[in-house]
């Protein structure tokens, strides 16, 4: 323990050395999150549909919830984005520009009883799934 007259610029240098010890200070100052990340820390992204998956949800629960694997149009990486909403799958189809952002799990990891599944699509062809799903706006035809 330090103490004394002239001991503030060691106490400063010690809190500076040891704050390295704390995991979030460390992943904020080497940009992990940025790194590791397929939206590289933003909250949302555009994407290309690439093919509809249904994937099982874990256990104890038993359905195939519809999800949609998305290429990024930022950096080209693959990520898989559940859609979220009766028939909403319907809604999207192959070659469909999306807006998908974090599903809102454990940290920026999968959410509830999907496995590996860790985005939803928000937005297809600039115009809100979730308002098309409840029937108040029709899909753009390009």
């Amino acid at each position: 323990m330090v103490k004394g007259l002239y001991a503030a610029g060691k106490l400063k240098k010690n809190r500076h050395n040891l704050r390295w010890s704390d995991r979030y200070y460390k992943r904020r100052m080497l940009h992990l999150k940025e790194k590791s990340d397929p939206l590289e820390g933003t909250s949302q992204a555009k994407g290309i549909v690439l093919e509809k998956v249904g994937i099982e949800a874990k256990q104890p629960n038993s359905a195939i919830r519809k999800c949609v694997k998305v290429q990024l149009i930022k950096n080209g990486r693959q990520i898989t984005a559940f859609a979220v909403g009766n028939n909403a799958i319907s809604f999207i189809d192959e070659h469909d520009e999306v807006l998908v952002e974090g599903i809102g799990g454990r940290m920026g990891r999968s959410y509830g009883d999907l496995p590996g599944v860790r985005f939803k699509v928000i937005k297809v062809n600039n115009v809100s799934l979730n308002e098309m799903v409840r029937g108040r706006k029709e899909k753009p035809v390009r």
